[in-house]
């Protein structure tokens, strides 16, 4: 079984379904502060891919969406996390 890096594109697919929320409506960045992607292939603070946070300037504006539509709904960051 390849690891999440292997298997994780670089790029994230776009989604064209409903979107919960638009991008001016967001930070520019998930980023909290609280970056783990050295260690981790999932940032323990945005839940973001590594490749997704070293990339993230690169990306489109439909890129970012698909982005944060799927670090909201998985929830996995500190960011999305009560204390």
């Amino acid at each position: 079984m390849p690891s999440p890096s292997e298997s994780a594109p670089l790029r994230p697919e776009p989604d064209h379904g409903t979107t919960d929320s638009t991008l001016s409506e967001r930070p520019d960045s998930p980023c909290i502060g609280i970056c783990s992607t050295l260690f981790d292939e999932i940032c323990q603070g945005c839940g973001r891919r590594a490749a997704e946070v070293s990339n993230w300037v690169f990306f489109s504006d439909e890129e970012k969406q698909v982005v944060w539509e799927r670090i909201t709904r998985e929830g996995t960051g500190k960011r999305f996390r009560q204390g």
